[in-house]
């Protein structure tokens, strides 16, 4: 049996989250707060192993008593509900000892799954948020990568021996290949290369070569 301490200073969501949880078997609402004060000193004789919190309370808000619980209940699970949807708020949420967040807005069988995920141990994310924060990173990657020109530009130019080199790369030779036409060591050419890649900000060859052409480097 999962017993559930519920935490909002606004009792009508405290009533709505009690009524959607009171015919759910293997659940049990042990306990109410309005605020993490209330909540620590109800919880010495009011044991629970799940605490639904929310992050706006006045006295101690949903942060701080994260830090406390953390510190001085180890054992208990602690599952955020907020309408907050942040990243910022989310990471500062795990990092102070949260096991899950979910949106107050998630329907009742996500909020079940999420009782049941930080009750085992696991960590739970609500799915509209992780969808909301991978959609923001792939925007972000695509905002912020540069053309291959503008970064090869910014980089700096090519010594006359890394662009014979470039030259050969792009010929299809090996590392043993270029040593020998241009009388060096293997060592010297995989140098040579690899400020070639630093220079241009490339993974590879094949993107370095790329980047080439596009630079008017190569014939």
């Amino acid at each position: 049996m999962n017993r559930i301490f519920l935490v909002d200073d606004h009792a009508i969501v405290r009533d709505g989250i009690r009524a959607l949880l009171a015919q759910e078997p293997g659940l049990e609402v042990v306990g109410e707060a309005s605020n993490g004060q209330e909540l620590l000193d109800q919880l010495p004789t009011t044991p629970a192993n799940v605490v639904l919190l929310d992050i706006n309370m006045p006295v101690l808000d949903g942060l701080a008593t994260t830090q406390r619980l953390h510190a001085e209940y180890p054992d208990i699970k602690i599952l955020v509900l907020s309408m907050l949807n942040h990243e910022r708020y989310i990471g500062q949420l795990f990092g102070a000892g949260a096991h899950g967040y979910i949106l107050k807005s998630a329907d009742k069988g996500e909020i079940l799954i999420a009782i049941q995920t930080v009750a085992n141990g696991k960590q739970f994310l609500c799915s509209d948020l992780g969808l909301a924060m991978l959609h923001k990173v792939l925007a972000k990657e695509e905002h912020n990568e540069p053309s291959e020109p503008t970064e090869f530009k910014k980089t700096g130019q090519l010594t006359r021996r890394e662009t014979e080199i470039l030259r050969l790369l792009a010929e299809g030779l090996t590392t043993s290949e270029m040593a020998e036409k241009l009388f060096t060591s293997k060592r010297t050419i995989e140098t040579h290369r690899q400020n070639i890649l630093e220079k241009t900000q490339t993974k590879n060859t094949a993107a370095l070569i790329k980047l080439a052409m596009t630079q008017g480097l190569l014939d």
